[in-house]
């Protein structure tokens, strides 16, 4: 069985100390979708939103979001952050899109994290920018689909 590493002998949360892994180029990609309804989803298309350009402020957002992993998320390490990208999708047929955040770093733990945490924040920003017109949107299917780097790579989709 897998040792349960973010406990301290007390059996108290702790920060994992990485100071004795390998520094490697670790790569992330998390993905998420945010469902709303077909008008909503034209106007960020034609950049008609009343607060602005959508998709550039939540990619800002999501950026943002990457780089404050560690002061959102308890036990996670300030990483230096080599890149961090948001790239959207617009899927006309289902009324979605979907976010694709991509975190990169050279050193001892990975940035899963800061992937995750990304997108989210990009998907939040959207919702944001959009709910005085649609309250009905739908943040789902926020997942890691690749990891590189450190012991193991992990390509999910």
């Amino acid at each position: 069985m897998a040792e349960f590493t973010h406990f301290n002998q007390a059996g108290r949360a702790k920060m994992v100390d990485v100071s004795e892994k390998k520094s490697t180029q670790r790569i992330a990609v998390a993905k998420g979708k945010i469902y709303m309804d077909k008008s909503t989803l034209e106007k960020v298309k034609e950049g008609s939103m009343k607060k602005g350009d959508v998709l550039s402020v939540a990619q800002v957002g999501g950026i943002l979001g990457g780089k404050k992993t560690w002061d959102l998320i308890p036990m996670c390490h300030n990483i230096m952050i080599s890149g961090l990208d948001i790239d959207f999708e617009i899927n006309e047929n289902e009324n979605y899109i979907e976010a694709t955040c991509t975190a990169k770093t050279v050193g001892s733990t990975g940035v899963e994290m800061e992937a995750l945490t990304g997108v989210s924040v990009a998907l939040l920003t959207i919702y944001d920018m959009c709910k005085a017109v649609d309250k009905k949107m739908v943040i789902k299917d926020i997942r890691l689909v690749e990891k590189r780097g450190g012991k193991t790579d992990i390509i999910l989709e």
